[in-house]
């Protein structure tokens, strides 16, 4: 009877996870001084595992309430909003909550309350979404976190929250011609960050991504030494603990921005593709989990929760290669840190607590969700 309280897990998804898990501790257990990265990390784990388990107990359908998710949202903004009064600076953004020992970052779990914004919205407006409108409206609730995090700032977590309105809202049914405008228009949102926004180390950021080798011992610094610690990994690596660019420091923040860089070096050609497949693997059950939704509500969650990880990771992994700037972001569920792997596991969480309602008749669900029961 207990066993039959645990079959909405999804075990197969949580055997992709674990060896991403183990991936990052490991390269972290290689790096050499002293340093607790290995022992906070499988604390987080622990707790993200409960966190995971806790949440795929409960009875989310309660998110499909405006007043849930709205309430959500605005506590969510209200935390990022307080930052700039109480918020810690740490590496030029202020963008953390300090408790002692523990630190906090909210835009985290904002990615998390805009995926089921965005999908309680699109949910109740799918019909009618070729409507302009919706595309705006959905917008203005995307550029909310989108403003906070990029004036702390906060680059990396700009362009997820991006990612997620821009990958969301082209599933949603969106035409062409929209699409074409929502292109235009991030085109001149660029146009006006560059001018007004960006201050000018983010400016070099990106002027260093066209061309990394021009200023390697500046802002093209952490570029360079990523891309020399990937390459040199080869076909198989140089083994566990023989990684030179992190053991002896050249590769810089090798537990969280650049540990993809760290785990090449380490693993090779080799291990990056067994990687990549457990990635793959992670997305494809997220995407299958999406099909078996009850209602719209949960295939977009779900949609929205697959866009959030593969944003998070094409923006690691691309920085790590030299294809994109270096805007500090994690990569899910191997990057250290409490905050980001926290929330990854509450996404998860959430995913499998819905599909214990995944049978649930279809048309019943719809009349609910059109009513605003």
């Amino acid at each position: 009877m207990r066993l039959e309280r645990f079959r909405h897990i999804d075990w197969i998804l949580l055997a992709a996870v674990v060896p991403v898990l183990g991936a990052g501790l490991v390269s972290m257990y290689s790096f050499v001084g002293v340093n607790n990265f290995f022992e906070r990390q499988l604390l987080w784990i622990a707790i993200g595992l409960l966190v995971c388990l806790v949440f795929s107990l409960l009875d989310f359908r309660v998110l499909k309430k405006t007043y849930a998710i709205l309430a959500l949202f605005l506590f969510s903004a209200g935390l990022l909003t307080l930052l700039f009064l109480l918020g810690s600076v740490v590496k030029g953004a202020q963008s953390w909550f300090h408790f002692g020992l523990l630190a906090f970052q909210p835009a985290d779990p904002m990615k998390l309350v805009l995926i089921l914004l965005l999908a309680k919205y699109f949910s109740r407006r799918h019909i009618e979404i070729a409507h302009w409108k919706h595309i705006f409206i959905s917008g203005c609730y995307a550029l909310v976190p989108f403003l906070l995090v990029l004036l702390q700032p906060d680059f990396g977590s700009a362009i997820v929250f991006f990612g997620i309105w821009f990958g969301m809202t082209v599933v949603s049914g969106i035409s062409k011609k929209h699409l074409f405008l929502v292109f235009s228009a991030g085109v001149l949102a660029f146009i006006i960050l560059w001018s007004f926004i960006f201050v000018p180390y983010q400016r070099a950021r990106i002027l260093t991504f066209l061309h990394p080798l021009t200023d390697v011992r500046g802002a093209g610094y952490n570029a360079y030494q990523s891309m020399i610690a990937v390459g040199s990994g080869e076909l198989l690596g140089k083994g566990i603990g023989y990684g030179t660019q992190s053991r002896l420091k050249f590769l810089p923040e090798h537990q969280t921005d650049f540990i993809f860089a760290s785990f090449a070096e380490e693993w090779g050609f080799v291990g990056v593709l067994l990687l990549l497949l457990c990635y793959g693997i992670v997305v494809s059950r997220i995407l299958h989990a999406a099909t078996l939704g009850a209602s719209n509500f949960e295939t977009f969650f779900a949609l929205g929760l697959a866009i959030f990880f593969m944003t998070q990771f094409t923006v690691n992994i691309g920085m790590n290669i030299g294809l994109l700037p270096v805007t500090g972001q994690t990569l899910p569920f191997m990057s250290y840190g409490g905050s980001h792997l926290l929330t990854e596991f509450a996404g998860l969480g959430i995913l499998m607590s819905m599909r214990k309602y995944a049978r649930v008749a279809h048309a019943e669900s719809m009349k609910n969700e059109f009513l605003g029961i």
